[in-house]
């Protein structure tokens, strides 16, 4: 089954009821998807590829939760970030001529939720001994999932170039940035100790 990215914004950013819609439209069979607020673009358009990377990165952050304890310290982190990404994919999803139907916070990326993910580096920094070299990925499970989520959301970032020059107003840029760089931090965070690149050519010689 196979629910269009769309149809779920507008039941997250307006809280409509999964029960009452049905999945499939049709509608996209010629090869364009609908809009938030109205509208159809081709399926391939550049705002509709960079909210498929970002779908990507959101699920790659669930596999990474997945890998928690229900309920424990990266868990809560990691559903925040999940939603989040709901509301830059509403905001991603909407012509130029609708932003100003957008609501910060709800179906737009404010700057108070850049401000958050910076307060979170800094709180999960000192939680852990910051590595002074290039990181090894791949110490468990967690801390890998965690950096394949990271490099996801740094192809979000390089797609949302072309977005945000045309919406100047935007902080789906700086989201996306500081979002890279918090996923980074949680996973340093989860390996507990760094294999650094220095340290694994040492283990080989």
């Amino acid at each position: 089954m196979h629910i269009q990215p769309v149809l779920v914004l507008e039941l997250f950013a307006f809280n409509y009821s999964l029960s009452s819609v049905k999945i499939y439209t049709k509608k996209g069979d010629d090869g364009s998807t609908g809009l938030l607020f109205g509208g159809r673009v081709k399926k391939d358009a550049p705002q509709i590829e960079l909210n498929g990377v970002v779908d990507e990165a959101q699920a790659f952050l669930g596999l990474a939760r997945a890998e928690c304890e229900p309920g424990d310290s990266l868990d809560s982190v990691l559903v925040l970030l999940e939603s989040d990404l709901w509301i830059l994919m509403a905001e991603v999803a909407t012509t130029e001529a609708n932003r100003g139907k957008l609501i910060e916070g709800k179906t737009a990326v404010s700057a108070e939720m850049v401000a958050h993910l910076e307060k979170q580096i800094d709180d999960i920094t000192g939680r852990f001994n910051f590595p002074s070299e290039f990181v090894v990925p791949g110490q468990n499970r967690i801390s890998a999932c965690l950096d394949v989520a990271r490099t996801v959301i740094r192809r979000a970032e390089r797609l949302s170039v072309r977005f945000t020059s045309e919406c100047t107003d935007s902080n789906v840029g700086p989201y996306l940035n500081r979002l890279s760089d918090l996923v980074w931090t949680l996973a340093r965070w989860q390996e507990e100790v760094h294999l650094t690149s220095k340290s694994a050519k040492d283990l080989h010689k």
